[in-house]
């Protein structure tokens, strides 16, 4: 909602305030002014949009996602380079269920500029090893499921990740 620049602005606004109620012996007020700096040092690094187009994705909510992800206007400009990693790797998944060849351009981008979690990166490499295993280019699939794999540690995705290995090996 507020420019990245306002944000941090607004943070040492309010840093400077609360260190003033701090001398003038208001505790309660410094500390409460110092929590309400850290929400925006917080919103600077985590857009809320795209936390609000998270949380219609999980809901399989795409229309309400991309409703979501149109309300950033020039998300180069607006977002920082994770947020716009996660920008159109939302698009990517979006894209991913009607058009492959939009989705690939996307995921690619969203690796590009990267990504926070390493789940998620192995997730858009697994998108994109699936996007590829579809248009019949399997080297580029095998390797790509096989960083998917290292990346995931948890083993999150290894059932789909063993799947996909199987499906590939029938190309």
């Amino acid at each position: 909602m507020f420019h990245k620049a306002l944000k941090l602005i607004l943070a040492a606004a309010l840093i400077a305030y609360s260190v003033y109620q701090f001398i003038d012996n208001e505790i309660g007020n410094g500390i409460f002014f110092l929590l309400l700096a850290g929400m925006f040092v917080f919103l600077y690094f985590k857009n809320e949009i795209i936390l609000l187009a998270f949380l219609r994705l999980r809901k399989q909510d795409f229309e309400g996602t991309l409703r979501w992800l149109n309300r950033i206007k020039n998300p180069e400009a607006s977002l920082v380079k994770k947020q716009q990693g996660y920008y159109n790797y939302l698009h990517g998944v979006i894209l991913s269920q009607t058009n492959l060849t939009k989705a690939e351009k996307f995921f690619r981008k969203a690796l590009d500029l990267g990504l926070s979690m390493d789940t998620d990166v192995a997730m858009a490499k697994m998108s994109l090893a699936g996007i590829l295993m579809q248009k019949r280019r399997k080297r580029e699939a095998v390797q790509l499921l096989g960083e998917a794999k290292k990346l995931d540690k948890h083993n999150m995705l290894g059932a789909q990740i063993k799947m996909m290995q199987q499906q590939l090996k029938k190309i």
